[in-house]
């Protein structure tokens, strides 16, 4: 019966397409189960298992002894899936990552002394303020300005929220 449906549908017979997926479907499934593949992740395996069955139904060769054909090639994909990161959950971790930081950095902005903060802040406008300026509005020489903003950002390096996120960035590496 296997053998018969395997060369129907090799043939392009739809119903015995349909018939070989209805009855190794739920094998394809569970062993995405075995390697906790659920949703997305189980339906792309089973979309290339498919996809590679269609593509040995159609050669010139003996059909795969089907079930052992079905489990080793569904284990392999299953096996790739858990190696390869799911981008949409890469792209959410990056931007939870990104807002903490974001986060952090605003707070640590936010224990800077006075001065530092005003400084930094008017380093940071768009278009740039000239150091002349800055130096004016701060009662500052311009000379001293590049040390002082040196000073800030030292500041900001070692409050202890950003070291941490430091610290955890050249852990992770790139």
């Amino acid at each position: 019966m296997n053998d018969d449906l395997v060369a129907r549908a090799a043939h392009g017979d739809r119903e015995a397409w349909d018939a070989l997926v209805e009855r190794y479907a739920p094998l394809v499934w569970s062993i995405c189960q075995r390697y906790r593949l659920g949703g997305a992740g189980a339906d792309d395996v089973g979309q290339s298992v498919w996809m590679q069955l269609v593509g040995l139904l159609g050669q010139d060769r003996d059909p795969p002894v089907l079930p052992g054909w079905l489990a080793t090639t569904t284990e392999r994909e299953c096996a790739r899936a858990r190696r390869i990161p799911d981008p949409r959950t890469a792209a959410a971790e990056q931007e939870l990552l990104s807002a903490e930081q974001h986060a952090a950095l605003r707070a640590a902005f936010s224990r800077l002394p006075p001065g530092c903060r005003r400084m930094m802040a008017m380093l940071l406008e768009d278009p740039p303020v000239p150091y002349a300026q800055i130096g004016a509005r701060l009662g500052l020489p311009v000379e001293s300005i590049a040390s002082r903003r040196a000073l800030c950002l030292d500041n900001l390096r070692h409050d202890p929220v950003i070291a941490v996120l430091n610290t955890a960035n050249r852990s992770a590496g790139p």
